[in-house]
């Protein structure tokens, strides 16, 4: 087997034990959570809020969220901020747009991640501190 393809599966053999066992070495104290009920505007945007936890990381750390509605497959990214990472816990809020066609009032469901960008030679690397997944109910306002 040529080495480029053999190199490529086995990057991704690891990419996905990764995605598969979650938070890599994640300290148990760091969370995310999100709140039951979510805001969505007339225009379209989406306001979704939750609390979070880490510790120090070696780069910046992010609070992300998507948020999904009627088909699992289909996710949309709400916003992300930089996140606090002083082993207290802090609220976030994300706020982002999406055509109001698309979603409506009503069950949806939100994955919030603590993800940090790792200094890894010349390029960073994501590194996830903690993971949730939450259904909500997004309300018109």
């Amino acid at each position: 087997m040529p080495v480029r393809p053999a190199l490529a599966a086995a990057l991704g053999a690891v990419a996905l034990l990764c995605v598969a066992s979650g938070p890599a070495g994640a300290d148990p104290a760091e969370t995310v959570t999100v709140d039951t009920t979510g805001r969505i505007a007339s225009d379209g945007t989406v306001t979704l809020s939750g609390s979070y936890r880490c510790t120090a990381g070696t780069g910046p750390v992010f609070v992300t969220s998507s948020l999904s509605q009627r088909d699992p497959r289909v996710r949309h990214g709400i916003g992300g901020g930089i996140a606090q990472c002083d082993g207290a816990e802090h609220r976030w809020q994300n706020s982002g747009t999406v055509d109001s066609e698309v979603l409506k009032a009503g069950r949806a469901h939100v994955q919030a991640t603590l993800m940090e960008m790792r200094p890894v030679g010349i390029v960073p690397l994501p590194a996830f501190h903690a993971v949730t997944d939450q259904d909500v109910t997004l309300a018109q306002g």
